[in-house]
């Protein structure tokens, strides 16, 4: 995996490989059991500091993106939450709220809105049946 390092973004490095890692598995690039290339080749690939893909790593496994194997690397995590449907629900609807606000303050029309979420969805290899996993308590 070639990650795209912006060195003027505002976000910093490690968030932008998180990011580029989730993105990649929502997309079926990177299914659960492929394995993420060490942290020196990231980081000499992408010319950024060990640390910064160490802190990357150290994200993704909180977030249960990745698990890592002593000596063996890391890789994809099977796609799981601990959290209740209740709980993974406000947080979606917490993030369409902070999306669509962001959004109205950039000038865009609700439609423009949706049609933005629609192409989005349309890249993102959903499960069958997402709210499916562990039911509410």
């Amino acid at each position: 995996m070639l990650f795209r390092i912006d060195p003027l973004a505002s976000n910093p490095v490690f968030e932008q490989i998180v990011f580029q890692v989730k993105t990649a598995v929502a997309r079926g690039v990177l299914r659960a059991g492929d394995k993420l290339p060490s942290v020196r080749d990231i980081a000499k690939d992408a010319a950024i500091n060990p640390n910064t893909v160490v802190r990357a790593l150290e994200a993704l496994e909180r977030d249960r993106v990745i698990v890592r194997r002593q000596g063996a690397g890391c890789f994809i995590a099977p796609q799981s939450s601990d959290l209740t449907v209740k709980a993974r629900r406000a947080q979606l609807d917490a993030m369409a709220v902070r999306m669509v606000t962001e959004a109205f303050h950039l000038g865009f029309s609700a439609a423009d809105v949706r049609s933005s979420i629609g192409d989005a969805l349309d890249q993102i290899r959903f499960p069958s049946s997402p709210s499916s996993k562990r039911a509410s308590s």
